[in-house]
């Protein structure tokens, strides 16, 4: 059942990614729509489709697997149904890294911001791990010490906007959270460290089963939970990290994809994990696709359609016993 469940969803995906590449800003027919893909000649709508929409519905789909992924993670790690990759304080270092680069150091695009941000997003979360404890960490110091941070951090990002208005209004757009900036150069930058957190995640889900059962259980079956914890926050960082350098911090669908997840497939992380690796990906798109269609010609960044598609959706579903008790 979960199987087909989930055969049913990557169908899902593929109609989600046409309908990216399919509809935007501009009203492109669907016949020069399939020109463009296939027959490429040359002409505006040809270079809208295949320069434009392909590389933002690639990098949606990288992103919003990586969002997924890493909530699940977080979720796991920390045994708080309520957690999210910016618990760790991942985008709040990230954008301090951002600020700090076109603040100081003269950044402008967006292929310099993706390393600087890589770079915040895993510094701080080395950080956190030790501000929690390292190997003798728990979920709770986790969380006290990443909240710690991000409450530091973002602190420093107003003070520095404050001071410097250039550095607002080129932070600014990125903040929010969009892939209208998508390219090739940014794809390949961020891939690879999306591919190898979603390795390392998939090889955490029968340690993290373990982990969600209590540390002395984890233990007495098998599992060590100081490395599980290492792990894990190296696999928050690589995916949030590379996500969030790439497309801003983009908000709720790291939060809300696990919970709809474990409705469908119950607690077993072997099955939440390649779920939320395809559901996220649909939302994400989706709620890009929306941006584009209703405000245009001008276009509502992906981040600001997230929350405001997501948050009645997730008060109404914690709102019921059965979610609420996860």
């Amino acid at each position: 059942m979960r199987a087909a469940g989930l055969l049913l969803s990557v169908a899902v995906l593929v109609l989600v990614c046409l309908a990216s590449i399919s509809f935007g800003a501009k009203s492109i027919p669907l016949a020069d729509v399939w020109q463009g893909l296939f027959a490429h000649s040359g002409s505006g709508n040809d270079v809208i489709v295949r320069e434009v929409r392909v590389p933002r519905t690639v990098l949606g789909v990288l992103a919003g697997a990586a969002l997924g992924v890493a909530g699940a993670v977080m979720q796991a790690l920390t045994r708080n149904p309520l957690a999210e990759p910016g618990l760790l304080g991942v985008n709040a270092g990230a954008s301090a890294a951002v600020v700090t680069a076109i603040s100081f150091f003269g950044v402008t695009s967006l292929t310099g911001y993706v390393w600087f941000a890589f770079l915040g997003a895993g510094a701080v979360s080395v950080l956190v791990y030790v501000l929690g404890g390292s190997r003798a960490a728990n979920p709770v110091r986790l969380a006290l010490a990443g909240t710690a941070a991000s409450a530091a951090l973002y602190g420093y990002v107003n003070a520095v906007q404050l001071l410097d208005s250039a550095a607002l209004d080129k932070l600014r757009f990125w903040t929010v959270g969009s892939l209208a900036a998508a390219d090739p150069a940014t794809i390949a930058k961020v891939a690879p460290f999306i591919g190898a957190g979603v390795v390392l995640a998939l090889l955490l889900a029968r340690p993290l089963n373990a982990m969600e059962m209590g540390d002395d259980t984890a233990r007495a079956l098998g599992a060590r939970p100081g490395r599980t914890r290492a792990l894990s926050m190296l696999c928050v960082t690589l995916l949030c990290g590379a996500a969030t350098a790439a497309c801003g911090p983009i908000v709720f669908v790291g939060l809300m994809i696990p919970h709809l997840v474990r409705a469908i497939t119950g607690p077993d992380m072997r099955w939440i994990l390649p779920y939320a690796m395809v559901l996220a990906p649909v939302l994400l798109l989706g709620a890009d696709v929306i941006g584009r269609l209703v405000t245009r010609p001008a276009e509502l960044q992906v981040g600001i359609v997230t929350a405001l598609l997501g948050g009645p959706v997730f008060i109404q579903l914690v709102r019921r016993r059965r979610m609420a008790q996860l």
